[in-house]
Parts: C-alpha cells; sequence; structure tokens
C-alpha cells in the first residue's frame, strides 16, 4: 500500500519512532479526514458497499454505467462507411415518425405506436447488434426531446436511451426475425419495468410495485409489439438484407 505524506509539523510519534500523517490521500479519499489518533483501519468496504446497495438509485445507475460502457466498447467495432451512416440516419428518422404516429398514449408515459420499433430492429438484423445499439440510442435521445417525461435523471437513462438501446439484442438473432424481435421487445421491457419499480412505485397505491409496472409497461408494449410483429411477418426480410448490405 502506498500512502502519500506530507511532512507537517504536527505530525505524530508513534511507538517505534517512526512518524504517523494524520491524514493521508487515500484517508481522505476512503474515509474523509482522519481525526488524532486515525489510521486507514477505519476504512470498511463492506459497509460502504452495504451503503451502496441501500440506495436503488445507486444501483441503477450502475447498471446503467455497466451497460453504457459495454455497449460503448461495442459500438466502437463499428465500422462506418458512409452508406452506413445513410441507414442508420433513415432508420432514426423513420422510428420518429412512425413513434408520432400514436394510436394511443399512457398516461405515465409509453405509447401505442405504429412500429417504432421496426427500424430498430431490422438495422440490428441486417448490420448486427451493434448498429442496432447504436440506432437505439439515438432513438431514444431523440424521443427524450419530443416528448420528455422526467422524474429524474436515473429514469431518463432507463425509459429512454436503454430500452431502444435493448431492441439492438435483435441483432443476436439476424436468422430468426421473430426471435430476434421477441428478444429486443423483451430487453426493452425489462428497462421500463426497473424504472417503473423505482421511480413509479407512487402510482401503485398499495399495489406491489413490480407487478404494477409489469401490468402497466405491458399495458402498451404489449399491443405496440403486436402491431410490429405484423409488420415484421409482411416483409420480406432476406430481400431488404441483401439490399441493406
Amino acid at each position: 500500500m502506498i500512502i502519500s505524506l506530507t511532512l507537517q509539523p504536527d505530525l505524530v510519534n508513534t511507538s517505534v519512532g517512526k512518524l504517523e500523517p494524520r491524514h493521508s490521500l487515500l484517508g481522505v479519499f476512503f474515509c474523509g479526514p482522519m481525526h488524532k489518533g486515525g489510521n486507514m483501519k477505519d476504512f470498511s468496504l463492506t459497509k460502504n458497499l452495504e451503503t451502496i446497495f441501500a440506495s436503488k438509485t445507486a444501483i441503477f445507475a450502475l447498471i446503467a454505467l455497466v451497460v453504457f460502457v459495454f455497449v460503448f466498447i461495442r459500438i466502437k467495432k463499428i465500422k462506418f462507411t458512409p452508406k452506413l451512416i445513410t441507414m442508420v440516419g433513415l432508420a432514426v428518422a423513420l422510428s420518429i415518425v412512425l413513434g408520432m404516429l400514436k394510436i394511443y398514449k399512457m398516461p405515465q408515459g409509453g405509447s401505442i405506436t405504429l412500429g417504432s420499433m421496426v427500424p430498430v430492429i431490422l438495422m440490428a438484423i441486417f448490420y448486427g447488434p451493434e448498429v442496432g445499439f447504436l440506432t437505439g440510442f439515438l432513438v431514444g435521445l431523440l424521443n427524450l426531446f419530443i416528448d420528455p417525461y422526467i422524474l429524474h435523471p436515473i429514469q431518463v437513462l432507463f425509459d429512454y436511451p436503454l430500452p431502444y438501446m435493448a431492441l439492438g439484442l435483435a441483432g443476436y438473432f439476424k436468422n430468426n426475425k421473430y426471435v430476434g424481435t421477441v428478444v429486443g421487445i423483451l430487453g426493452r421491457y425489462v428497462f421500463h419495468i426497473l424504472s417503473g419499480v423505482i421511480f413509479f412505485s407512487s402510482y401503485a397505491g398499495g399495489q406491489n410495485p413490480v407487478i404494477y409496472s409489469m401490468i402497466y409497461n405491458i399495458s402498451y408494449l404489449g399491443p405496440d409489439a403486436l402491431v410490429c410483429f405484423i409488420i415484421m411477418s409482411l416483409l420480406p426480410i432476406k430481400e431488404l438484407a441483401k439490399r441493406a448490405a
């Protein structure tokens, strides 16, 4: 262990004749300034972890950070070409337009649209999950600016960028458009459920927040998924994939 020392007149002599600092760089960082006679033993990783995991918001922030780091690493592998950039732009624009054509809008956020998830899923199937993650991130970000519903900064992440990024999971099942569609939409559903449990639990009343969030989010995402399935079943995916290549 390396401790940064600054020799000052107020250093305390120990029983072995060495100088012991009252303040160390690591001590201030982890535990705050030490009192007279204090030392690094005051630091407890277990207690600090208990403090972190006692806060649901902190847990969600860590989850969001891990997801963003993972996606960022994956996106760095994308080889951008003029054609790919154009396709991403078109997919984002089409998704936003379809999202504006709402069949029904829920009171606490969420809508049944005319297949706004389809362009993101298609990009994931045609170009891989990384491109799907990127397309979904851009769609979620634009949706935030167009139709914001904000209660908390972490809630914004779990209701906008992260759910739409999850649609990119469809790219891992590009050989089966139906399985890919299910996995992508389920990924989005999970993020919305987590957001509802933490940030919308006050609307649950006496109901279990998890059950409430699952029912609320499936009430619009289920019909929206059905519309998506109908569109995907009508599209000649193989032919479109060849043209997109």
